[in-house]
């Protein structure tokens, strides 16, 4: 579980988080959603804790994430998987390294169990096909030619699927997005967003989606937080969200069309 406590940020004369209180239980899906500039990617980061509170505290399974030695932060982030808004591949990698890339830096050289977790992870998020009803030859003829593909190789789709992937190596129990349909089409967008959503319940994953897109809210989330002036100004069901009457949940969703 990860429990956000009347947390407190500033940078300089702009106060981004005024008292931010949070509780993301194990398993679920919370999407958070707020005008740009308004605390969800500085929120994140105490999460990881790239960032101190200034004030309040952010609890990780129990343990304060701003207490923790260095070693036992980095034992925290095993636990969590990213997936950037821009995928974030790294262009002169194939697929296979830019997948497995955070195993190789943590110093597996095991190129069979690197190889079989790869094929485990883009398996999952739908790059491969399963092996029942297909030979192992086609098989390791479509793992070949994905493994060696660059990124500039893939559509916008496939880099999505290849950052999921990424972030789903050595199983987290947390994965965090950030904005994971910006850029995409719309036929896309709703893939992706069904992806978040059955690999959260097939793995049993906690997610934490940062997203504006209220379609991606109602196809992913269990709940919503809403952040506005530092503060959360909702939190609950994408059904009640929608029905809310609060002024600045209306001017929210109709300056995104919904």
């Amino acid at each position: 579980m990860i429990q956000i406590r009347n947390l407190h940020k500033s940078f300089g004369e702009k106060t981004v988080l005024k008292g931010v209180s949070l509780t993301i239980p194990d398993g679920s899906a919370k999407c958070i959603i707020g005008k740009s500039g308004c605390g969800k990617s500085v929120l994140l980061k105490h999460i990881v804790g790239l960032l101190e509170p200034d004030e309040g505290e952010v609890l990780v399974d129990g343990k304060k994430v701003h207490d923790m030695e260095n070693g036992e932060i980095f034992e925290m982030r095993k636990q969590m998987g990213f997936v950037f808004q821009g995928s974030a591949l790294f262009d002169s990698l194939n697929v296979f390294e830019n997948v497995v890339l955070g195993l190789y830096e943590h110093g597996n050289r095991d190129e069979t169990a690197l190889e079989n977790e790869a094929i485990r992870v883009l398996s999952a998020v739908g790059l491969l096909p399963e092996l029942n009803g297909n030979s192992k030859e086609d098989f390791e003829k479509e793992w070949h030619i994905l493994k060696f593909k660059k990124p500039a190789d893939l559509s916008g789709g496939m880099r999505k699927r290849v950052g999921v992937a990424r972030a789903l190596v050595g199983s987290p129990r947390y994965i965090f997005y950030d904005e994971p349909t910006t850029g995409l089409d719309p036929v896309t967008s709703e893939q992706i967003d069904r992806l978040i959503a059955d690999l959260s319940k097939k793995l049993k994953v906690t997610s934490i989606v940062i997203t504006h897109d209220m379609f991606s809210v109602f196809r992913i989330a269990d709940d919503v937080a809403m952040l506005d002036d530092g503060l959360v100004h909702f939190e609950g069901e994408p059904n009640d969200f929608i029905k809310s009457d609060d002024p600045i949940v209306r001017e929210f969703l109709e300056r995104y069309k919904f």
